[in-house]
């Protein structure tokens, strides 16, 4: 996406970036509200100042400069923004259509999805937006009260794929199609297309062009996951307690300082199993080792940012393989993050940047 947009200077992107800093949130409302007193559009704030911006809050967590603390209020001031930037009267009356806003199961990343909401209403569409964390159950009960023409489904971290996967297939009783949007869904909305939506956007102005293309968009889309990763997954996800005990007893009994939380490598170390067991049951589910691989190419880095050893990574592995050795997808997606491993000891390079690690 181009992010050089009419009124957002280098002046305004700094003074911007600096509210985040000192999440001071009456400042960059009063820089929205100024921007578009000066008659800068509503969408050139959405996407060329708040969400590059937002982008590099991420990129300050990951890398250890920012806890969750500052990430987590920074991110609280760009929706304060975003709502600022979403005046009554900025869009249309809405009449391209009718589009359902919603994060996937477990989701709780919405300033994505609130963002694609604010730019197709800004675009003419009649959009309503669902947020954070919605269970199937409540996407079914939805559609059927009140009847979209699209689901536009967000989904940032790869670990959701198998919850995104049953909002998809909530929507193919109601015959509405789905088009995903979200780094979760993986390169080119790969895993997008496996969970069976019907398209995939990369950013709100591409979606606002598939929709547009043919409206409303076919229900072409059809789901690729097998019965066999589908038990294999079930199987991770029923034993997921036991599976994280055996992980930390088998770490602590090879790595004593992880007994000590007063130590700081200790939180940051306890932080991460749970998420590699999500993300190894994604990637079994989806068939797909690149999951894993991708949330270990994140892990690496956010260990070493922290100054703790990534060589607990591998032991990780290995303490993992017996209690799992009968699930022979298992054991190919556990072998395979052990060969990313040792081809990477040190980590991604500077220029890698993993998109689908945080928590």
């Amino acid at each position: 996406m181009n992010h050089t947009r009419p009124g957002i200077t280098s002046d305004v992107r700094a003074a911007f970036d600096s509210c985040l800093a000192r999440a001071d949130e009456e400042g960059a409302v009063a820089l929205t509200g100024r921007l578009l007193e000066d008659g800068v559009r509503a969408e050139d704030i959405l996407l060329g100042l708040v969400t590059p911006a937002q982008r590099e809050v991420g990129a300050r967590w990951a890398s250890g400069e920012w806890t969750v603390a500052q990430e987590h209020a920074a991110t609280h001031v760009s929706e304060r923004s975003v709502a600022a930037a979403a005046t009554p009267d900025a869009g249309s009356a809405g009449s391209a259509g009718d589009v359902l806003v919603t994060c996937s199961d477990g989701e709780w990343h919405t300033l994505p999805a609130r963002i694609l909401a604010e730019v197709l209403r800004l675009r003419g569409f009649h959009v309503r937006f669902l947020g954070g964390h919605v269970p199937a159950a409540h996407l079914a009960s939805d559609l059927h009260q009140n009847g979209p023409d699209v689901v536009a489904l967000s989904c940032t971290l790869l670990m959701r794929l198998p919850l995104a996967h049953r909002l998809v297939q909530v929507c193919r009783p109601a015959e509405v199609p789905v088009i995903a949007g979200g780094s979760g869904f993986g390169p080119d909305g790969t895993w997008a297309y496996t969970l069976g939506a019907d398209l995939y956007a990369p950013d709100a102005p591409s979606a606002d062009t598939l929709l547009r293309r043919r409206w409303p968009p076919p229900l072409s889309g059809a789901s690729s996951i097998d019965a066999g990763s589908t038990e294999a997954y079930a199987h991770l996800a029923r034993h997921r307690a036991v599976l994280l005990r055996h992980l930390v007893r088998g770490l602590h009994d090879r790595f004593p300082d992880m007994r000590d939380p007063a130590l700081h490598q200790y939180e940051a170390t306890a932080e991460t199993l749970g998420q590699l067991l999500d993300s190894l049951a994604a990637g079994v589910f989806v068939d797909d080792p690149r999951v894993f691989i991708d949330y270990l190419s994140f892990a690496v880095a956010f260990l070493a940012a922290r100054s703790t050893d990534p060589a607990r990574l591998p032991a990780a592995l290995e303490i993992l393989a017996a209690p799992l050795s009968d699930l022979p997808s298992v054991a190919r997606h556990l072998a395979a993050g052990h060969t990313w491993l040792e081809a990477h000891p040190a980590g991604p390079s500077a220029e890698h940047q993993p998109p689908n690690g945080r928590p």
